[in-house]
């Protein structure tokens, strides 16, 4: 049988915070246990695409929403690569292959009859001739008189609310106040599934049996009626048969598990359609990683969605808990609100892999990122224990690289007590219980530095050579065994350990029938060296920064600068101004504020160009984006290198810049 997991679909709308980075490193080390297992699986995810946000947030940077999605695709993935998520693949909502789903899924629902019509009042701009969605509104909040806040929640306040319950509303687009005008919508005939969910949510292991609970209130007040429909203009896919109507963006976003599988089976031809997981009667377990604020939409409207459509319902929806730092909501204002990349920045992500796993049990609880746990956590149990664990038994063992023939009497029983732990691990690495299996690895390394300590072979490797290197082979059977046991938590850590012992990884597939000795003592050992060094708490404090309490008040805008002296046309047209694409870019060491871009000018050999927009960008954003370059300037040293060219850029300068886009023209076109 086949296994398809997902992540719930990061909305393209901003960059991947810590928040995100529990359910996708969840994920990750409960899809590696499968592989190690021997288990056909596929880990499939995608951008959410589509909704009034981003097209807002595009109109901001003067961009299509096209464009805006594709470059936030790329941060997100680049992100989640050096976090060692192993996609197999990531795709994007906005694909033929999503449309294709979603109309296929729509018309199915229309012709079963669980598609109705009704009229809404909502709110319309007539300046801007159209109606407008809660992001489009502003005023002042009812509920605390906050100005400039949404028509659906106040930022200040945090109270939700209607957009009709706004005091002085205005439109975001015109700034005039809108009208009110009823408009024909489509809904989801969800009461219909009254007795179906009911007997689903009732099903062992579909979901947390708490929040299967939980949601019983729903079925108790009434299950409504779903608005699947947005009024033009919309970031979205048109509604086949109505005009000027899209598909709500919660109908088509989880359809994206559908067609990212569709785009998997077409780039790897591994399988002939999404429908070798997503049919009815496909040999597939489809298993869903969310967190709790979204069950109502994967474990009400989801079902029922795919069951009206003839289609696999999942068979468990995996939910998690809310992440806190330092024991308090992620909050901007008060600095804890972390992104992924300045993490990056800083520390290694196998730190926070092992400190997640050291967390997570198989419930929705919350988790914390305590600063202070989190440096001492992994620098006593990741460092300290396992890494210092190998270390100190590899590199004692470094001189002649040879391991000593087994000994029953010397480590037998130490090797056999951490066999007899694999099937509670694996059962716990199975079961979500992440937390549970990172306790009884724990336990493993503890009691082989308990084994080391009393042996003190680093003392007796002078006095009795051999009986030194008999002891720590033993150890390194240990270490060999956490190449297994540690690879869905740190894969990089756990490959370290296997190069150092000269072997290939072993797998949970290979312990179910492994018996003392591990290794084969006749081979020699590679290269030791640290596994992972210890967290500085200096480092780890640069992570949250407390903004100041009083916002500081607003400077004038200097008027813009007086342009130099005027000079003759023909000493403008001496420029060459071509368009260029950035093929790869990387920070140039030493120099805070420089990127070292190789730009495709059409040339047949790229050109090296340093330019000084690192505090706007960061290197990875900028590969593959159009740039207008002057291209005739004379090459000039920038810290050692040789640039040859000039990247084009408008603003203040520092973070206050933005660079000029030539438009979707060849490489080597002249910008005029």
């Amino acid at each position: 049988m086949k296994t398809l997991v997902t992540c719930a679909l990061p909305y393209a709308n901003g960059p991947i915070h810590l928040g995100h980075m529990v359910e996708h490193i969840q994920t990750d080390i409960f899809v590696r246990f499968l592989r190690s297992q021997g288990e056909q699986v596929v880990f499939l995810c995608a951008d959410d695409t589509h909704g009034t946000a981003i097209e807002i947030s595009a109109e901001k940077q003067g961009i299509t929403p096209e464009k805006f999605i594709e470059q936030v695709s790329i941060e997100h993935q680049a992100v989640f690569k050096d976090f060692q998520v192993s996609f197999d693949l990531y795709s994007s909502t906005n694909s033929p292959e999503n449309r294709y789903y979603a109309e296929l899924i729509y018309n199915r629902a229309k012709e079963a009859g669980f598609i109705g019509e009704k009229d809404v009042e909502q709110a319309f701009d007539e300046t801007a001739n159209r109606f407008l969605a809660d992001r489009f509104i502003k005023g002042e909040c009812p509920n605390c008189g906050t100005k400039d806040q949404y028509g659906d929640a106040c930022e200040k306040c945090s109270a939700t609310y209607g957009p009709k319950e706004l005091k002085n509303p205005y439109s975001v687009l015109s700034g005039k106040t809108p009208v009110w005008k009823t408009s024909k919508h489509l809904f989801f005939k969800l009461p219909k599934h009254e007795a179906f969910l009911k007997e689903q949510l009732a099903k062992p292991g579909f979901m947390n049996a708490g929040l299967a609970t939980q949601l019983q209130q729903f079925f108790q007040k009434g299950l409504a009626d779903w608005d699947i429909s947005r009024d033009g203009p919309y970031f979205g896919f048109p509604i086949p048969g109505e005009t000027n109507k899209f598909f709500y963006v919660w109908l088509d976003a989880p359809i994206g598990y559908i067609s990212a599988a569709e785009v998997w089976a077409k780039t790897t031809g591994k399988a002939k359609s999404a429908l070798d997981f997503w049919a009815k009667d496909a040999d597939a377990r489809i298993i869903h990683v969310i967190g709790k604020d979204i069950v109502y939409f994967h474990c009400l409207f989801w079902p029922s969605v795919l069951e009206v459509a003839g289609l696999k319902v999942p068979e468990q929806v995996h939910i998690h808990g809310h992440l806190t730092v330092n024991g308090e909501k992620m909050s901007k204002s008060r600095g804890t609100f972390i992104n992924a990349r300045p993490y990056l920045d800083v520390l290694d992500p196998n730190y926070l892999r092992f400190y997640y796993a050291s967390l997570l049990g198989p419930g929705p609880e919350d988790l914390d990122f305590s600063l202070l746990e989190f440096r001492q956590r992994v620098n006593a149990e990741l460092v300290n224990n396992l890494g210092n664990l190998a270390n100190r038994t590899l590199s004692l063992l470094a001189k002649d690289k040879a391991l000593a023939p087994a000994n029953e009497a010397v480590g037998g029983q130490l090797v056999r007590d951490a066999l007899a732990k694999v099937k509670d691990i694996a059962a716990a690495y199975g079961g979500f219980d992440h937390r549970q299996a990172i306790k009884l690895i724990l336990e493993i390394g503890y009691s082989a530095n308990q084994f080391l300590a009393k042996a003190e072979p680093w003392k007796t490797v002078k006095t009795d050579p051999s009986g030194a290197k008999s002891v720590l082979s033993e150890a390194a059977e240990i270490v060999y065994l956490l190449t297994a046991l540690l690879d869905p938590v740190v894969p990089q850590l756990a490959q370290k350990l296997a190069d150092q012992l000269n072997r290939p990884k072993l797998t949970f597939k290979a312990l179910q029938t492994a018996q003392y000795p591990l290794l084969d003592r006749a081979a020699p050992l590679g290269e030791p060296s640290p596994i992972i060094n210890r967290i500085e708490e200096a480092v780890v404090a640069t992570l949250v920064v407390t903004p100041p309490k009083e916002e500081p008040k607003k400077k004038e805008v200097a008027p813009p600068a007086p342009p130099s002296a005027e000079i003759e046309f023909g000493d403008f047209v001496k420029v060459s101004l071509r368009a260029g694409k950035v093929l790869t870019a990387v920070k140039v060491p030493k120099a805070d504020k420089l990127l070292q871009l190789s730009v495709d000018l059409g040339e047949g050999t790229p050109r090296t160009i340093v330019s000084g927009i690192a505090e706007a960008y960061q290197a990875e954003q900028l590969v593959g984006r159009n740039v207008v370059v002057v291209a005739n300037l004379k090459p000039r040293p920038l810290k050692g290198i040789e640039s040859r060219g000039m990247v084009l850029t408008s603003g203040a300068g520092g973070k206050d810049l933005v660079l000029l886009d030539p438009g979707d023209v060849p490489p080597g076109t002249e910008v005029k």
